[in-house]
């Protein structure tokens, strides 16, 4: 990340501090600076809170019938997930970042499929917490990169065209104002 990191920081190692997932989500709701940045850092919040549950159901040893339902929940989660990525504007689709994040939201998908299609074969749960937790964080870290690199790439592009951003303010003051002149 460019500049001063949102995270908190461990001090031995200057690097970012994460304990859990929800942690993670709230940090990337702090980071959010545009309308398309806050709807992605909310979705990858409430992904993050889902990949938390099974997390702690894993943790927990939890077996079968419990994280089986929690696994499909994180499947409908990763799709709907998928869905806002898919939607995001232009600026986004040109990101190296894009592809790799959407690459590892597939691949995310397509091993919980896979852990639940070993979980109805052999009756139990294939799913160990470490893969899990290692996958989970690889996929969401993905996404962080790409928001970093997004707000990079806008920063870039307001300082080489000198623009700053609108206050909204502003913009509806100068909105009103054509409105009226145009009677």
């Amino acid at each position: 990340m460019s500049g001063t990191s949102r995270f908190q920081l461990d001090p031995e190692t200057g690097l970012p501090d994460m304990h859990d997932f929800e942690e993670f989500g709230a940090a990337l709701r702090s980071m959010a600076s545009d309308a398309e940045s806050i709807r992605l850092s909310d979705g990858m919040g409430e992904l993050s809170a889902t990949i938390e549950s099974v997390g702690k159901a894993l943790s927990t040893h939890q077996r079968g019938a419990l994280v089986g339902p929690l696994l499909v929940d994180l499947l409908t989660a990763l799709r709907k997930h998928r869905q806002l990525v898919v939607g995001l504007s232009e600026s986004w689709r040109v990101l190296y970042e894009y592809a790799s994040y959407l690459a590892a939201l597939n691949n995310f998908r397509v091993l919980i499929g896979q852990w639940l299609v070993e979980r109805n074969i052999s009756g139990d749960n294939q799913v160990v917490i470490e893969d899990f937790e290692m996958i989970g964080w690889r996929t969401l870290g993905e996404g962080l990169m790409m928001i970093d690199m997004h707000a990079q790439a806008l920063a870039q592009v307001q300082e080489e065209s000198g623009m700053v951003p609108l206050d909204e303010s502003k913009l509806q003051r100068a909105k009103q104002w054509w409105g009226q002149l145009r009677g």
